[in-house]
Protein backbone atom coordinates (compact mmCIF):
# COMPACT_ATOMS: atom_id res chain seq x y z
CA UNK A 1 0.00 0.00 0.00
CA UNK A 2 2.65 2.11 0.83
CA UNK A 3 4.72 1.50 -2.30
CA UNK A 4 1.34 2.10 -4.37
CA UNK A 5 0.91 5.61 -2.44
CA UNK A 6 4.32 6.71 -3.14
CA UNK A 7 3.98 5.82 -6.90
CA UNK A 8 0.62 7.88 -7.40
CA UNK A 9 2.57 10.73 -5.34
CA UNK A 10 5.22 10.55 -7.87
CA UNK A 11 2.21 10.86 -10.85
CA UNK A 12 0.62 12.93 -9.43
CA UNK A 13 3.79 15.68 -8.79
CA UNK A 14 5.09 14.91 -12.21
CA UNK A 15 1.38 15.97 -13.83
CA UNK A 16 0.92 19.33 -11.18
CA UNK A 17 4.56 19.98 -12.43
CA UNK A 18 3.32 20.19 -15.55
CA UNK A 19 0.51 21.92 -15.78
CA UNK A 20 0.90 24.57 -12.26
CA UNK A 21 2.74 27.58 -14.67
CA UNK A 22 -0.51 27.14 -17.31
CA UNK A 23 -3.32 27.21 -14.44
CA UNK A 24 -1.42 30.33 -12.83
CA UNK A 25 -1.71 31.79 -16.13
CA UNK A 26 -5.44 30.96 -16.75
CA UNK A 27 -5.87 32.80 -13.37
CA UNK A 28 -4.47 35.93 -13.33
CA UNK A 29 -6.47 35.96 -16.74
CA UNK A 30 -9.91 34.93 -14.70
CA UNK A 31 -11.32 38.50 -14.86
CA UNK A 32 -10.55 39.66 -18.08
CA UNK A 33 -11.61 36.52 -19.74
CA UNK A 34 -14.65 37.02 -18.01
CA UNK A 35 -15.43 40.36 -19.06
CA UNK A 36 -15.37 39.18 -22.98
CA UNK A 37 -17.27 36.44 -25.04
CA UNK A 38 -14.82 33.90 -24.92
CA UNK A 39 -14.65 31.05 -27.51
CA UNK A 40 -16.12 27.79 -26.58
CA UNK A 41 -13.24 25.91 -27.32
CA UNK A 42 -10.90 27.93 -24.39
CA UNK A 43 -13.71 27.76 -22.14
CA UNK A 44 -13.71 23.68 -22.68
CA UNK A 45 -9.65 23.74 -22.17
CA UNK A 46 -10.04 25.73 -18.83
CA UNK A 47 -12.82 23.38 -18.21
CA UNK A 48 -10.35 20.62 -18.32
CA UNK A 49 -7.54 21.92 -16.62
CA UNK A 50 -9.50 23.15 -13.55
CA UNK A 51 -11.13 19.55 -13.62
CA UNK A 52 -7.36 18.11 -13.60
CA UNK A 53 -6.09 20.08 -10.88
CA UNK A 54 -9.18 19.30 -8.82
CA UNK A 55 -8.77 15.64 -9.20
CA UNK A 56 -4.89 16.12 -8.44
CA UNK A 57 -5.60 18.14 -4.95
CA UNK A 58 -8.43 15.65 -3.74
CA UNK A 59 -5.62 13.02 -4.63
CA UNK A 60 -2.79 14.32 -2.89
CA UNK A 61 -4.64 15.18 0.09
CA UNK A 62 -6.25 11.61 0.69
CA UNK A 63 -3.64 9.99 0.18
CA UNK A 64 -2.00 12.12 3.01
CA UNK A 65 -4.87 11.43 5.10
CA UNK A 66 -5.19 7.67 4.22
CA UNK A 67 -1.62 7.34 5.25
CA UNK A 68 -2.21 7.89 8.88
CA UNK A 69 -3.24 5.52 11.48
CA UNK A 70 -5.28 7.26 14.25
CA UNK A 71 -6.81 5.06 17.36
CA UNK A 72 -9.39 6.78 19.95
CA UNK A 73 -7.39 6.03 22.26
CA UNK A 74 -4.19 8.12 21.49
CA UNK A 75 -3.26 11.27 23.66
CA UNK A 76 -1.70 14.60 23.43
CA UNK A 77 2.08 12.57 23.47
CA UNK A 78 0.93 10.78 20.68
CA UNK A 79 -1.03 12.91 18.51
CA UNK A 80 0.43 16.36 18.73
CA UNK A 81 3.48 18.40 18.72
CA UNK A 82 4.84 21.44 20.87
CA UNK A 83 5.81 24.02 18.73
CA UNK A 84 6.41 27.22 20.54
CA UNK A 85 4.94 25.94 23.77
CA UNK A 86 1.58 24.88 21.90
CA UNK A 87 0.11 22.01 20.57
CA UNK A 88 -0.44 21.35 17.12
CA UNK A 89 -1.73 18.17 15.13
CA UNK A 90 1.65 16.66 14.60
CA UNK A 91 -0.17 15.04 11.05
CA UNK A 92 -0.70 17.97 9.14
CA UNK A 93 1.47 20.89 11.12
CA UNK A 94 4.96 20.35 11.09
CA UNK A 95 6.76 23.59 11.95
CA UNK A 96 8.28 24.01 8.35
CA UNK A 97 6.92 27.78 7.68
CA UNK A 98 9.84 30.19 9.09
CA UNK A 99 11.04 30.75 6.21
CA UNK A 100 7.80 31.73 4.21
CA UNK A 101 8.52 34.16 1.60
CA UNK A 102 5.54 36.97 1.78
CA UNK A 103 4.46 39.84 -0.37
CA UNK A 104 2.91 43.24 1.29
CA UNK A 105 0.16 42.23 -1.11
CA UNK A 106 -0.85 39.03 0.46
CA UNK A 107 -3.57 38.76 2.67
CA UNK A 108 -3.66 36.37 5.70
CA UNK A 109 -7.18 35.11 7.20
CA UNK A 110 -6.19 34.43 11.07
CA UNK A 111 -8.43 32.40 13.89
CA UNK A 112 -8.20 30.57 16.77
CA UNK A 113 -10.08 26.83 15.48
CA UNK A 114 -13.88 26.97 15.08
CA UNK A 115 -14.36 30.58 14.64
CA UNK A 116 -15.63 31.07 11.05
CA UNK A 117 -12.06 30.00 9.35
CA UNK A 118 -13.77 28.39 6.70
CA UNK A 119 -16.27 31.14 6.26
CA UNK A 120 -13.90 33.39 5.24
CA UNK A 121 -11.86 31.22 2.99
CA UNK A 122 -15.46 31.18 1.07
CA UNK A 123 -15.85 35.02 1.63
CA UNK A 124 -12.28 36.64 0.50
CA UNK A 125 -11.35 34.87 -2.58
CA UNK A 126 -14.81 35.63 -4.03
CA UNK A 127 -14.42 39.29 -3.02
CA UNK A 128 -11.17 38.94 -4.95
CA UNK A 129 -12.49 37.70 -7.71
CA UNK A 130 -15.36 39.94 -8.17
CA UNK A 131 -17.86 37.31 -7.39
CA UNK A 132 -16.41 35.03 -9.71
CA UNK A 133 -17.93 31.50 -8.64
CA UNK A 134 -15.04 29.72 -10.29
CA UNK A 135 -12.92 31.24 -7.60
CA UNK A 136 -15.08 28.95 -4.42
CA UNK A 137 -15.83 26.08 -6.86
CA UNK A 138 -12.38 25.22 -8.63
CA UNK A 139 -10.07 23.73 -5.79
CA UNK A 140 -10.79 22.40 -2.07
CA UNK A 141 -10.66 25.32 0.45
CA UNK A 142 -7.53 24.18 1.83
CA UNK A 143 -5.70 24.72 -1.64
CA UNK A 144 -7.58 27.34 -2.25
CA UNK A 145 -6.55 29.61 0.75
CA UNK A 146 -3.68 27.24 1.71
CA UNK A 147 -2.90 27.09 5.96
CA UNK A 148 0.85 28.57 6.30
CA UNK A 149 1.31 25.74 8.41
CA UNK A 150 -0.09 22.40 7.23
CA UNK A 151 2.46 20.35 5.46
CA UNK A 152 1.14 20.83 2.17
CA UNK A 153 1.81 24.34 1.57
CA UNK A 154 5.10 23.26 0.17
CA UNK A 155 3.32 21.23 -2.40
CA UNK A 156 1.28 23.99 -3.81
CA UNK A 157 3.62 25.88 -6.21
CA UNK A 158 2.89 29.61 -3.49
CA UNK A 159 5.68 31.43 -5.32
CA UNK A 160 3.95 31.01 -8.94
CA UNK A 161 0.48 31.84 -7.47
CA UNK A 162 -0.48 35.47 -9.12
CA UNK A 163 -1.21 38.03 -6.44
CA UNK A 164 -3.06 38.61 -4.05
CA UNK A 165 -2.50 34.98 -2.79
CA UNK A 166 -5.02 34.41 0.46
CA UNK A 167 -3.63 32.16 2.96
CA UNK A 168 -4.99 30.85 6.29
CA UNK A 169 -3.90 30.87 10.02
CA UNK A 170 -4.34 29.51 13.38
CA UNK A 171 -0.85 30.38 14.64
CA UNK A 172 -1.23 32.79 17.86
CA UNK A 173 0.55 36.32 16.61
CA UNK A 174 3.84 35.93 18.17
CA UNK A 175 4.15 31.83 16.49
CA UNK A 176 3.92 33.79 12.97
CA UNK A 177 7.09 33.57 10.45
CA UNK A 178 9.73 36.36 10.74
CA UNK A 179 9.01 37.35 7.07
CA UNK A 180 5.19 38.08 8.50
CA UNK A 181 6.53 41.03 10.37
CA UNK A 182 8.99 42.02 8.06
CA UNK A 183 6.39 42.24 4.84
CA UNK A 184 3.48 43.15 7.09
CA UNK A 185 0.84 41.89 4.60
CA UNK A 186 -2.79 42.71 5.31
CA UNK A 187 -4.78 40.42 8.11
CA UNK A 188 -8.38 39.69 8.63
CA UNK A 189 -8.36 38.34 12.17
CA UNK A 190 -11.82 36.84 12.80
CA UNK A 191 -12.90 35.95 16.14
CA UNK A 192 -16.20 34.22 18.00
CA UNK A 193 -17.53 34.08 21.19
CA UNK A 194 -15.63 31.53 22.96
CA UNK A 195 -18.40 29.56 24.58
CA UNK A 196 -19.60 29.10 20.73
CA UNK A 197 -15.66 28.11 20.09
CA UNK A 198 -16.00 25.52 22.94
CA UNK A 199 -18.97 23.97 21.97
CA UNK A 200 -18.20 23.54 18.17
CA UNK A 201 -14.69 22.27 19.33
CA UNK A 202 -16.38 19.64 21.40
CA UNK A 203 -18.11 18.36 18.47
CA UNK A 204 -14.70 18.74 16.28
CA UNK A 205 -12.85 16.36 18.54
CA UNK A 206 -15.61 14.04 18.94
CA UNK A 207 -15.20 13.65 14.74
CA UNK A 208 -11.24 13.97 14.00
CA UNK A 209 -9.07 11.29 14.90
CA UNK A 210 -5.95 13.32 14.37
CA UNK A 211 -7.24 15.20 17.40
CA UNK A 212 -7.45 13.94 21.19
CA UNK A 213 -10.44 12.76 21.98
CA UNK A 214 -12.65 15.28 24.28
CA UNK A 215 -13.82 13.02 26.29
CA UNK A 216 -16.51 13.80 28.84
CA UNK A 217 -17.70 17.27 28.38
CA UNK A 218 -16.61 18.66 31.91
CA UNK A 219 -12.81 17.53 31.16
CA UNK A 220 -12.67 19.00 27.67
CA UNK A 221 -13.98 22.27 29.32
CA UNK A 222 -11.80 22.41 31.54
CA UNK A 223 -8.87 21.85 28.89
CA UNK A 224 -10.13 24.51 26.88
CA UNK A 225 -10.22 27.11 29.68
CA UNK A 226 -6.54 25.87 30.62
CA UNK A 227 -5.26 26.28 26.87
CA UNK A 228 -3.94 22.23 26.69
CA UNK A 229 -5.62 21.83 23.23
CA UNK A 230 -4.73 22.20 19.70
CA UNK A 231 -3.46 26.14 19.07
CA UNK A 232 -3.54 26.14 22.86
CA UNK A 233 -5.45 29.03 24.98
CA UNK A 234 -8.31 31.08 23.34
CA UNK A 235 -7.86 33.66 25.50
CA UNK A 236 -3.93 34.29 24.93
CA UNK A 237 -5.09 33.54 20.91
CA UNK A 238 -7.47 36.58 21.09
CA UNK A 239 -5.72 38.78 23.14
CA UNK A 240 -2.03 38.28 20.93
CA UNK A 241 -3.73 39.78 18.21
CA UNK A 242 -5.56 42.42 19.45
CA UNK A 243 -2.09 43.50 20.89
CA UNK A 244 -0.51 43.10 17.15
CA UNK A 245 1.09 45.99 16.21
CA UNK A 246 0.39 47.57 12.76
CA UNK A 247 -3.27 47.55 13.12
CA UNK A 248 -3.86 49.56 10.46
CA UNK A 249 -2.70 46.04 8.59
CA UNK A 250 -5.40 44.49 10.27
CA UNK A 251 -8.91 44.08 10.36
CA UNK A 252 -10.82 42.53 13.44
CA UNK A 253 -14.66 40.91 12.65
CA UNK A 254 -16.58 38.91 14.69
CA UNK A 255 -18.69 35.72 13.48
CA UNK A 256 -21.21 37.31 15.29
CA UNK A 257 -21.06 40.39 13.01
CA UNK A 258 -21.61 38.24 9.42
CA UNK A 259 -24.64 36.00 11.72
CA UNK A 260 -26.41 39.17 11.67
CA UNK A 261 -25.74 41.23 8.55
CA UNK A 262 -23.31 39.18 6.38
CA UNK A 263 -23.47 41.61 3.20
CA UNK A 264 -22.39 44.80 5.91
CA UNK A 265 -19.62 42.36 6.92
CA UNK A 266 -18.42 41.43 3.01
CA UNK A 267 -18.45 45.56 2.51
CA UNK A 268 -16.45 46.21 4.55
CA UNK A 269 -14.05 43.42 3.95
CA UNK A 270 -14.13 44.66 0.48
CA UNK A 271 -13.31 47.97 1.15
CA UNK A 272 -10.42 46.87 3.86
CA UNK A 273 -9.15 44.74 0.99
CA UNK A 274 -9.62 47.83 -1.46
CA UNK A 275 -11.70 45.43 -4.14
CA UNK A 276 -14.23 48.37 -4.93
CA UNK A 277 -17.75 46.20 -5.74
CA UNK A 278 -20.80 47.49 -6.71
CA UNK A 279 -23.96 46.52 -4.65
CA UNK A 280 -25.28 43.79 -7.06
CA UNK A 281 -22.00 41.94 -6.49
CA UNK A 282 -21.92 42.27 -2.65
CA UNK A 283 -25.78 40.81 -2.28
CA UNK A 284 -24.58 38.22 -4.67
CA UNK A 285 -21.62 37.39 -2.62
CA UNK A 286 -23.47 37.62 0.78
CA UNK A 287 -26.15 35.20 -0.64
CA UNK A 288 -23.64 32.78 -1.99
CA UNK A 289 -21.95 32.80 1.56
CA UNK A 290 -24.69 32.02 3.77
CA UNK A 291 -23.96 29.18 6.12
CA UNK A 292 -27.08 26.91 4.30
CA UNK A 293 -25.51 27.45 1.29
CA UNK A 294 -21.67 27.28 1.95
CA UNK A 295 -22.45 24.10 3.27
CA UNK A 296 -23.68 22.44 0.04
CA UNK A 297 -20.07 23.25 -2.10
CA UNK A 298 -18.03 20.20 -1.94
CA UNK A 299 -14.99 22.21 -2.48
CA UNK A 300 -15.59 23.75 1.20
CA UNK A 301 -17.63 20.97 3.36
CA UNK A 302 -15.04 18.63 3.86
CA UNK A 303 -17.07 16.23 1.97
CA UNK A 304 -14.01 14.32 0.54
CA UNK A 305 -12.12 13.75 3.74
CA UNK A 306 -12.02 9.80 4.14
CA UNK A 307 -14.27 8.64 7.36
CA UNK A 308 -11.25 7.47 9.22
CA UNK A 309 -10.02 10.79 8.99
CA UNK A 310 -13.18 12.67 10.03
CA UNK A 311 -16.35 10.95 10.50
CA UNK A 312 -18.57 13.10 9.30
CA UNK A 313 -21.42 10.50 11.02
CA UNK A 314 -21.06 11.46 14.68
CA UNK A 315 -20.68 15.96 13.56
CA UNK A 316 -20.86 17.45 10.32
CA UNK A 317 -18.00 19.52 9.54
CA UNK A 318 -19.91 22.64 8.43
CA UNK A 319 -22.44 22.09 11.47
CA UNK A 320 -25.04 24.72 12.53
CA UNK A 321 -23.55 28.03 11.86
CA UNK A 322 -25.22 29.86 14.16
CA UNK A 323 -24.43 32.12 17.40
CA UNK A 324 -25.36 30.81 20.80
CA UNK A 325 -25.50 27.42 20.40
CA UNK A 326 -23.59 27.08 23.80
CA UNK A 327 -26.95 27.66 25.68
CA UNK A 328 -27.88 24.21 24.29
CA UNK A 329 -24.49 23.01 25.13
CA UNK A 330 -23.23 23.85 28.61
CA UNK A 331 -24.88 23.24 32.01
CA UNK A 332 -25.50 25.92 34.07
CA UNK A 333 -22.59 24.97 36.55
CA UNK A 334 -20.61 24.97 33.48
CA UNK A 335 -21.65 27.87 32.02
CA UNK A 336 -20.89 29.54 34.99
CA UNK A 337 -17.53 28.40 35.46
CA UNK A 338 -17.12 29.67 32.08
CA UNK A 339 -18.06 33.22 32.62
CA UNK A 340 -15.84 33.11 35.78
CA UNK A 341 -12.53 31.81 33.55
CA UNK A 342 -14.07 34.41 31.09
CA UNK A 343 -14.25 37.64 33.02
CA UNK A 344 -10.96 36.75 35.27
CA UNK A 345 -8.88 36.27 31.56
CA UNK A 346 -10.46 39.05 29.63
CA UNK A 347 -10.72 41.62 32.64
CA UNK A 348 -7.84 44.04 31.03
CA UNK A 349 -9.33 43.87 27.41
CA UNK A 350 -10.54 46.81 25.99
CA UNK A 351 -11.84 45.51 22.82
CA UNK A 352 -15.84 45.47 23.12
CA UNK A 353 -16.46 42.22 21.70
CA UNK A 354 -20.34 42.01 19.93
CA UNK A 355 -21.22 38.72 22.27
CA UNK A 356 -20.47 41.20 25.23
Amino acid sequence: MLLVGELLHTRIYRFRSHFSMYYVTCSSRRAEQRERERPEEIRLSRSKVHQFIRWVSLSESLLLLTSCSFTPTMTEAELYTLYKGIYLPLSLHPPQCEDFTFRPDDIIIATYPKSGTTWMQEIAPLIMSGGDPASVETLPNWDRVPWLEVRRASNLYLSKRPSPRIFATHFHYNMMPRGFFEVKPKVIYVMRNPRDVFTSSFHYYGMSSFLVDPGPQSDFLHKFLDGKVAFGSWFDHVKGWLNAEDKDRIMYICYEEMIVDLKDSVSRLAQFLEKPLDSEVIEKIAERCLFKNMKQNNMSNYSAVPPQFMDQTKSEFLRKGIAGDWKNQLTASEAEHFDTVYKDKMKDVKFKFVWD
